[in-house]
């Protein structure tokens, strides 16, 4: 006689087995100390209050970089790939949550005909079977939990990636425009500069054909016009050179951006006030710190995965099933009588303890890694603000820089003048007037490029302050081209449909 199945034995184990809490550390957020205050932002023009303009390109007020900027966040391929493991990460985290559930389902049949050897008088028979089977390990120490907590927190950091790749494709959109309008501006006061050279040279040939002057200051100031012309080349190249580099950061072939340079070519221009708010803002805005702070806690929770390996894992396995022949007479038509149904079910319980340090050894070498995320969370907190006050102070030294220079250019304009007068009139001699173009030409470069280097000081400036990644959730993670070339290729279900999860960082804040 069969005895009576006990349900009731399955059912509190099933509750007991799912009562544990998760094995292994609850995430500590690393404490980081930063000063209350940003020492240089007292200084020409920095202001310590809030950031107010997330989209921090716009100071400058440049709508030709406003829609390269909007151009390379739709079509470059680093932020495209930086989206596609986002979407990585997001399948990572199914699997992840998939190992909740029973690991093991199978369904089979077989019909199999046997036939026995003569000389032991065994008779010929088929048998058949169909039916499905299921294992499931019991989540007791909280290792799947664990398993989806780490994986929930690399989807998280992945999205804190695709923001610093964002902030890192802006800061070098807005690097590369300055540099074209830095070699634009260049080449227009080379331009003006032969201009000038070239009427002192023509004055002074005419003395010298008239008498009045002798060859050699001919000969200088021909000298000083060919030097001046032979910089025309070099900026050509370095213009075509930054703007091949532009179009590769929009994803474009190069040659094909000269319709999105139209406009104002004049180098962008700082704004009067900048507002870099207090140390403690890099915790909220910087993607990398956020990021550092999401590979810790998703560390911490592999510590609790290998822990859960030091004790036994327990399993509820049972299968389902129809049988039917075998020596008798029964045929494949029995499979589906009541009498062919076959089941079984019950726990079951693995306990590797002689593993001859094995497992305590890779719980060891969790907890380092661990240790090594939690110090680099600080040193990247640490860099952080290191980087804000480097900028802060290059921004601050070329901001006087410029003022100096563009006294300076002003006063070489009207040394020049001056020399070229005194020289028509007969007052002086060439080599005043050498002097004077050279040094105009020159000091007019140096203020170009100190333009542009305050520029990329304030570029570097609000880069290291983590701003521009804002307003991005449910925009689009990848393109349309890689997204419908996925979706022929693959069964993505809904996962390409959703746009930028919206940013968390860890529980414990």
């Amino acid at each position: 006689m069969k005895k009576p199945f006990n349900y009731s034995l399955v059912t509190a184990l099933l509750v007991l087995l799912t009562a544990c809490a998760p094995v292994g550390p609850e995430f500590v957020k690393p404490e980081v100390e930063l000063p209350a205050e940003w020492s240089a932002a007292a200084e020409n023009g920095l202001e310590a209050s809030p950031v107010k303009q997330p989209q921090w390109w716009r100071v400058f007020n440049d709508p030709v970089l406003d829609k390269l900027v909007e151009t390379a966040w739709q079509q470059n391929n680093t932020l495209e790939i930086a989206g596609l493991r986002v979407l990585e990460a997001r399948a990572q985290l199914g699997i992840a949550q998939g190992r909740l559930y029973p690991q093991s389902q199978l369904a089979a049949g077989s019909s199999t005909y046997t036939s026995a050897a003569n000389n032991v008088g065994g008779s010929n028979f088929w048998q058949h079977g169909i039916g499905a089977s299921a294992s499931w390990e019991i989540d007791f120490w909280g290792r799947f939990r664990r398993g989806i907590e780490s994986a929930d927190a690399a989807y998280m950091a992945s999205v804190a990636a695709r923001d610093q790749a964002l902030i890192i494709l802006t800061a070098q959109i807005v690097n590369t425009y300055t540099i074209i309008r830095i070699n634009q501006e260049q080449l227009r006061i080379a331009h003006d500069n032969v201009d000038i050279q070239q009427r002192s040279y023509d004055i002074a040939g005419v003395l010298y054909r008239n008498g009045s002057d002798s060859e050699l200051d001919m000969q200088q100031a021909h000298t000083l016009l060919l030097s001046t012309q032979a910089t025309i080349p070099g900026y050509e190249t370095a213009l075509a050179q930054a703007q091949n580099a532009l179009s590769t950061l929009l994803g474009k072939p190069p040659g094909s951006i000269d319709d999105l340079l139209h406009g104002d070519q004049s180098i962008p221009k700082l704004p009067e006030t900048i507002e870099v708010g207090i140390p403690a803002d890099l915790l909220r805005r910087r993607p990398d710190v956020r990021q550092a702070e999401l590979n810790a806690l998703a560390q911490n929770a592999l510590v609790g995965m290998a822990e859960a390996d030091l004790y036994p894992s327990f399993s509820l396995t049972g299968s389902l099933g129809l049988v039917a022949g075998g020596p008798g007479d029964t045929d494949f038509g029995d499979l589906f009588s009541a009498d062919a149904l076959t089941f079984s079910i019950g726990p079951s319980f693995v306990w590797p303890f002689l593993n001859y340090g094995r497992i305590r050894n890779n719980v060891r070498v969790q907890d380092a890694r661990l240790q090594q995320a939690l110090v680099n969370y600080r040193e990247t907190v640490i860099q952080s603000a290191r980087e804000a006050e480097d900028a802060m102070a290059a921004l601050n030294g070329s901001q006087a820089q410029t003022e100096i220079l563009e006294k300076t250019v002003a006063s070489a304009k009207r040394s020049n003048e001056l020399s070229v007068l005194r020289y028509k009139e007969g007052f002086s001699d060439y080599q005043r007037v050498l002097d004077s173009q050279q040094s105009l030409f020159s000091q007019q470069q140096r203020l170009v490029i100190q333009r542009g280097t305050s520029v990329q000081s304030l570029v570097s400036l609000y880069k290291s302050l983590g701003g521009g990644w804002q307003n991005q959730t449910g925009q689009p993670l990848i393109s349309e081209q890689s997204r419908d070339e996925m979706q022929q290729r693959t069964n993505w279900g809904d996962l390409l449909e959703g746009g930028m999860p919206a940013n968390k960082s860890s529980k414990s804040q």
